[in-house]
């Protein structure tokens, strides 16, 4: 009796080689833009743009809207879309700094700034999932009630923080081995999220949903508490970034987050993620954060309009959106 060996699949195994190799190609391409962006300002303004203190800033700014990110990635990946997660950091920080919960200290702001992304992230998944809102509407929504519910709580006032504990954490003398305490966090919701999406059934099941919910559906997983979890986790990612804001700006206000959903999309977008769902990369997001808050650094220091900055980020954008279809068609041939 002759022993075969059981027949593999080559076009699958294929299929997932070429898709990692595009995944290093675009990280790459990634790298060379960030590194040709510090080229660029080391060149235009070497003294400012190279300075401890500068990188330093470009990596703390990152760090709110690179933990935001994290978050949208997964719901992209999952075929959703969440345009509520600049309103709901505004809403967080602003209930997190009133005096009532300032008097609980650094605990009372975290944990409110925490619980109010949950809850707010908790809401948009049960409209969506369990109501069959459409993620656009929903999410709309959401963010026009989370600004009012802002704007009421403050007024139209700026918050001052008054805790010592947070304020502590945005001083030189806090910065662990010259990095600052954003950072650190940062790069702990990143590697968190790394491991969440691509070693994890957690993270099989978000790109399962957002290749296919149908056929997700009929090999078990339960789409609907997939697709709340993942608004939950987007709305975690606010309520941390919402405090990091809070540590950063040392008040709270109603104008927090201002386009933040269009950054974190857009940094998805460049990294990699695609916006049909089915294929997320955590890297890819991060760097695609640096690269937008490298270009908006770089505009600041050389005093350029803001206007000539969302030009530039509207055409790397463009860019990106016309590699992804061009991907997408060489994947199919």
């Amino acid at each position: 009796m002759t022993l075969t060996t059981p027949a593999k699949a080559p076009a699958e195994d294929s299929r997932w080689r070429a898709l990692g190799i595009r995944a290093d190609v675009r990280n790459l391409s990634l790298l060379g833009v960030l590194a040709a962006l510090v080229t660029v300002g080391g060149l235009t303004r070497p003294a400012e743009f190279l300075a401890t203190s500068n990188l330093q800033l470009v990596l703390t700014q990152a760090s709110v809207i690179g933990v935001v990110t994290v978050g949208m990635t997964f719901v992209i990946t999952s075929g959703g879309i969440d345009l509520s997660v600049g309103a709901i950091v505004a809403l967080a920080s602003v209930w997190a700094t009133t005096l009532a919960t300032q008097e609980f200290g650094f605990a009372g702001i975290l944990f409110t700034a925490v619980v109010v992304g949950v809850g707010c992230g908790l809401v948009n998944g049960v409209l969506i999932a369990y109501g069959g809102m459409v993620p656009f509407i929903a999410t709309l929504a959401m963010l026009a009630s989370a600004r009012g519910l802002a704007l009421q709580i403050t007024d139209g006032r700026t918050q001052i923080v008054t805790v010592d504990a947070v304020l502590d954490l945005g001083v030189p003398d806090a910065y662990v081995l010259g990095i600052p305490p954003l950072v650190l966090v940062f790069a702990a919701v990143t590697a968190a999220g790394w491991l969440l999406l691509n070693r994890t059934t957690f993270g099989r099941r978000t790109v399962a949903v957002g290749g296919n919910p149908e056929a997700a559906r009929l090999a078990g997983i339960d789409v609907r508490r997939q697709r709340l979890l993942l608004y939950v986790l987007s709305g975690l990612c606010c309520g941390i970034a919402a405090f990091l804001l809070i540590v950063l700006a040392g008040s709270g206000q109603n104008t927090n987050g201002n386009l933040y959903e269009l950054d974190a999309i857009a940094a998805a977008i460049i990294g990699g993620t695609l916006l049909s769902g089915g294929r997320g990369t955590i890297v890819g997001s991060v760097l695609g954060v640096l690269v937008f808050t490298t270009i908006t650094n770089i505009f600041a220091l050389n005093n350029l309009q803001s206007d000539v900055q969302q030009i530039a980020k509207g055409a790397i954008i463009v860019a990106a959106v016309l590699v992804q279809r061009r991907s997408a068609r060489d994947a199919d041939n």
